[in-house]
């Protein structure tokens, strides 16, 4: 009932507020004698977090990874993995001015709705802040998923309407936007620093590429790969749809089209983005998923005190002006997090086929 919980063998929950002491996650079922490190976890943790520059906010947080439990001497035990990361750059006091107020885009409102209590301070649980503990997790996962050669890779291929079709993975890391396309990087940051000037912020699209995967992976009916794949990435609070291979441009092709020939090589295309009937297919696995600009915003907005008369707000502060490139790595770790899931039940299932 609470929804803090993700997975099912291969299974975490994460725990924490943007301006609490601390967030953190506890992995349970992750296999024994993984070798596992803080340094592991932190390569991922330091492209997530804040104080980047760019659209990114100025928060500083050092995001240093402590591993409680779980590992010895290198190794995981195949006990509970906790994991945890210290708030040290939040500023409360820059929020109470808020406590009595809706803002618009957040989970303010419905958070108050549901508990009847809300955290002012960031956004509470709610805030993105959480995200630093699914990456975290993903981090493990990723581990585990290299074992079996399976890797994932997110990028950005589109940002404030400014889009990319070029997929060059060598760039991905070497730009702050996480753009495959050095060209259209540049003109993004053109266009991120027009609307910074301006008080607004953007949305985009983050493509997420998994390679190696088996054939096999995915519980049909309910527990496909592709819907557990979508519940994941919709799970992050910026996104607001998900598509798998083709996706909606399926809805206009013809089934001649969109249809992938079978050779005995595989699969001739992939507009199934890896997944058929809910199952993997060994091709690539190819999602995207849009993501809502920030609502933070310094223009003036229309919205309600929590006692239901009418007011406006200008929000100002440390806040990014787009979710991207910051929520890419959390992308990854909801993908790697899934795949790591039914890896583990497709191996209980059939404990001696190979991956």
């Amino acid at each position: 009932m609470a929804g803090n919980t993700f997975g099912t063998i291969f299974r975490i929950t994460t725990w924490g507020e943007s301006h609490g002491p601390a967030v953190g996650v506890t992995i349970d079922g992750c296999p024994p004698r993984l070798p596992l490190c803080e340094t592991d976890i932190q390569r991922d943790l330091d492209r997530r977090r804040p104080g980047t520059g760019g659209p990114a906010s100025p928060r500083r947080e050092a995001d240093q990874v402590e591993i409680l439990s779980g590992v010895f001497e290198g190794l995981t035990t195949g006990t509970p993995i906790t994991l945890l990361i210290r708030n040290k750059d939040a500023q409360s006091s820059a929020y109470d001015h808020l406590r009595d107020i809706f803002r618009p885009g957040h989970g303010d409102y419905t958070y108050l709705k549901k508990y009847t209590i809300r955290d002012h301070r960031g956004g509470g649980r709610s805030s993105a802040r959480e995200t630093a503990a699914r990456v975290a997790a993903g981090a493990v996962a990723r581990k585990l998923l290299a074992t079996r050669g399976v890797t994932v890779t997110g990028y950005t291929v589109a940002l404030g309407g400014i889009t990319t079709d070029k997929r060059d993975l060598a760039v991905v890391e070497t730009n702050r936007l996480r753009c495959p396309d050095t060209d259209a990087a540049a003109r993004m940051e053109k266009r991120v620093a027009e609307v910074k000037k301006a008080g607004d912020s953007l949305g985009g699209v983050v493509e997420i590429l998994a390679r190696g995967v088996p054939a096999g992976l995915g519980e049909p009916v309910f527990d496909k790969l592709d819907a557990d794949l979508a519940k994941a990435l919709m799970s992050i609070g910026a996104v607001k749809g998900v598509e798998i291979g083709a996706g909606f441009a399926a809805a206009a092709a013809t089934g001649s089209a969109n249809n992938d020939p079978i050779e005995p090589e595989g699969f001739a295309s992939n507009n199934a983005g890896g997944i058929l009937a809910g199952i993997s297919n060994g091709d690539d696995i190819i999602a995207r998923v849009a993501v809502k600009p920030i609502p933070s915003i310094a223009i003036e907005q229309r919205t309600i005190t929590t006692a239901g008369q009418r007011t406006t707000i200008r929000i100002g502060g440390r806040h990014d002006i787009s979710a991207i490139p910051r929520i890419v790595p959390v992308c990854e770790a909801m993908t790697a997090l899934t795949l790591a899931d039914h890896l583990l039940r497709q191996e209980a299932v059939h404990p001696h086929q190979s991956p």
